[in-house]
């Protein structure tokens, strides 16, 4: 092992590649940082998310994981996710919500401090995606909690899950409007 890590170092190998369409304009990137200034406005200093999933196919728990990787690193804007709800600032849930989530939703839910913010994150947690229909789901996180942004996509990439995250802040800062209101991408949004 000790090898490879003096090989890599001698030849200047990149040992992770960078995501490709990583491409970030000016514009863009100052858009990016602006969020962690609007965390400490709006949170003072950090904002804490509680990610549920109720019921989804794992693949945004994966984006949302990929968010604290050196990457995307969303914790240089303050943002970091919590195991416990009351600690929360904010619930992130994915998924459509399975009948045998429901309960456990709610009271995740309440149990989170006042106010209650949520992102549903994904397809699924729109409108129940591609299990939408189904005896076995509500359909989306909606029919179940208020639901203040959407981030579409199955999955939303990290970049669409960040833009969204920024996009919710501008909203709560008195912007856009907030309840119910559905983040905008593009098919490239950085």
């Amino acid at each position: 092992m000790i090898k490879e890590i003096l090989k890599n170092i001698a030849t200047k190998r990149v040992t992770i590649p960078f995501p490709e369409g990583f491409a970030v304009s000016p514009e863009k990137s100052a858009k990016i940082v602006s969020l962690g200034q609007k965390v400490d406005k709006i949170f003072g200093r950090s904002l804490r998310i509680r990610q549920v999933d109720a019921g989804s196919c794992n693949a945004c728990e994966w984006e949302c994981t990929a968010l604290i990787n050196p990457i995307y690193d969303i914790q240089r804007f303050g943002i970091d996710f919590v195991a416990s709800p009351r600690h929360a600032d904010v619930l992130l849930v994915t998924g459509p919500v399975s009948r045998q989530m429901e309960l456990a939703l709610k009271k995740t839910y309440l149990a989170t401090p006042e106010p209650r913010l949520v992102i549903a994150c994904g397809d699924c947690a729109f409108d129940g995606g591609a299990y939408k229909g189904s005896y076995a789901v509500t359909n989306g996180v909606a029919e179940v909690i208020p639901v203040d942004c959407y981030i579409p996509g199955c999955p939303p990439t990290p970049m669409m899950i960040i833009q969204g995250l920024s996009e919710f802040m501008e909203q709560l800062t008195g912007i856009g409007k907030l309840r119910g209101s559905i983040a905008a991408f593009k098919k490239n949004p950085l």
